[in-house]
């Protein structure tokens, strides 16, 4: 049997729910394809995408584009050939083509297909979205000021947002026939009541413009909020998600940034060392003197230092004498900061040392009065004691 008289035969030509078996097959068979080759074809599509956009993002590799729009891109492709299998077939696949008496299931279906549509084209803009974030993120990290580190991650987030709600109104438009302009429209009467549902979102959006016009901080900046203290990793227009020194991920509203008190560490031009060492009171005035001038003489001449450090001799304390030890090392990093503090503070302990003083440590001394034996004893605590006669 040739392919004609195949094609011709009587099997293929069979009817059913409107459509015949080669149809059908037909049908079958463009899925088939679409479902086999649809990863190549994106692989495809995404290089063909890259070439003509490679003069703006010559910063970032074919790989990182394919990463994130091959599996959006299946899924859209996939929808195509959906699209061209039901064309084959008896199905209406135009929204003029659908009508009121037409049965639920196949409106169910439609209406299913074309938010699948709406959605899969959002992902593939919003993965654009994030490669274009991602070659101006590059760009940034080129250059001296970090305001620009900040504001990618910011219009990345904000123009998903837009996509979101243009892709939330097309399909009411498209899918459910509303009336998006008069549906705008209508938002004018209730954008009162709106903005009071919104009010947080609004304060922290508002507060999210305030710090980038008045820019208190910066991504990378150490700062102390309250008693939080952390490293600014990035400013959305809501929140400020912040690393603390515990390595925790703290995520903090903007209106809670631009309300408390804020202490921006890295713009310190030193950081401050303060302690007391505490000496016995075996040590002498002369010992005090000489420690105390050695190590002030130490803490000048030393090369991070500057000259506002105090070495004092504060107070008598309960069981020590203690010498105040305040100084500031140029420096804002730290690891840089303890790597100098300590070799400031093994310093210190030889210089104590080399005076022949003592360091100090709680202590309490106990007085023992030795009783002699021809002595009489004191009574007992709460012994009554008897004089006079005998008692029966």
């Amino acid at each position: 049997m040739n392919w004609e008289s195949l094609l011709n035969s009587e099997a293929l030509r069979y009817e059913f729910l409107g459509n015949s078996v080669a149809e059908y097959l037909a049908s079958a068979g463009i899925l088939l394809f679409g479902f086999i080759f649809k990863t190549v074809l994106s692989r495809l599509l995404a290089g063909l995408m890259y070439r003509l956009g490679s003069k703006f993002w010559s910063e970032a590799n074919l790989t990182s584009f394919r990463r994130l729009l091959i599996q959006p891109l299946e899924i859209l492709l996939f929808l195509v050939f959906l699209y061209s299998a039901f064309q084959v077939l008896d199905y209406p696949l135009n929204t003029s083509d659908l009508r009121k008496g037409d049965p639920f299931l196949k409106t169910f279906m439609f209406r299913t297909y074309q938010v699948f549509v709406i959605v899969a084209l959002t992902w593939v803009i919003l993965r654009l979205i994030d490669f274009v974030a991602l070659v101006f993120r590059h760009r940034a990290e080129q250059t001296v000021s970090k305001l620009d580190d900040q504001l990618v991650p910011f219009f990345k987030d904000f123009g998903k947002v837009l996509v979101v709600i243009f892709a939330f109104l097309a399909m009411l438009g498209s899918v459910f026939g509303v009336n998006v302009t008069g549906l705008i429209a209508g938002l004018g009467v209730g954008g009162l009541a709106l903005a009071f549902a919104a009010k947080e979102s609004l304060e922290n959006l508002l507060a999210s413009f305030t710090i980038f016009l008045d820019q208190p901080f910066m991504v990378g900046d150490l700062v102390q909020v309250g008693e939080l203290v952390g490293v600014v990793e990035k400013i959305g227009f809501r929140s400020t998600r912040i690393r603390t020194l515990e390595k925790s991920f703290v995520t903090l509203p903007n209106k809670y940034m631009i309300d408390k008190p804020l202490d921006n560490l890295t713009l310190r031009t030193f950081r401050r060392a303060m302690f007391n060492i505490n000496l016995t009171y075996d040590t002498t005035s002369e010992q005090m003197r000489s420690i105390t001038r050695d190590i002030q003489e130490y803490i000048d001449q030393h090369p991070r230092t500057n000259q506002d450090g105090r070495i004092r001799f504060l107070s008598l304390g309960a069981h020590s004498k203690d010498v105040m030890v305040l100084y500031f090392v140029d420096t804002m990093d730290w690891n840089e900061y303890i790597d100098i503090k300590e070799e400031i503070t093994y310093k210190i302990v030889e210089i104590v040392e080399s005076h022949g003083a003592e360091f100090a440590f709680p202590t309490q001394t106990l007085h023992l009065q030795q009783v002699q034996a021809d002595q009489p004893h004191p009574p007992a605590p709460n012994q009554p004691i008897y004089g006079g006669a005998d008692l029966e």
